[in-house]
């Protein structure tokens, strides 16, 4: 399995019988799985999405908008809760160009991706039940 690390991105092979969230990362000997979702920049979000083996969820947000911001908790929540799928936020004030190739059109956006290609999506604002069932269809589909 292949996971990019969370600090420094960084893409480290775990054997499938050790657990990706115990494992350090080679380089930089930190943990390279992180339950709280990542910060992903312009030269870390294709790197991101395409080279880890596990799914990932990217929140596409912006600091002005108020149902980011009252989803954010929410997203750590559940993030903290599913050890086997990764989570990662894009400022799309910061980060324009990730927002306009990703097609990103309303806020707040979720976009499940599976080895690197966009499984699904999902626009607005949602309740940690329904991040889960959303989550939950999603991982039928990519498999």
């Amino acid at each position: 399995m292949h996971i990019v690390c969370a600090n420094c991105f960084t893409t480290n092979r775990i054997p499938n019988d050790k657990d990706h969230s115990q494992a350090s990362c080679g380089k930089c000997q930190k943990a390279a799985y992180s339950s709280k979702p990542v910060e992903l920049g312009i030269n870390t979000f294709y790197p991101f999405i395409e080279r880890n083996d596990l799914p990932i969820i990217v929140d596409f947000w912006a600091a002005w908008c108020g149902p980011c911001q009252n989803m954010a908790p929410v997203f750590n929540k559940v993030a903290l809760s599913s050890p086997t799928i990764l989570f990662a936020k894009v400022n799309t004030e910061q980060i324009q160009q990730i927002s306009t190739d990703a097609g990103i059109r309303s806020l707040p956006t979720l976009v499940f991706f599976q080895q690197g290609k966009e499984v699904d999506r999902i626009s607005g604002g949602l309740s940690e039940v329904q991040m889960k069932q959303w989550i939950i269809q999603c991982v039928q589909k990519s498999t």
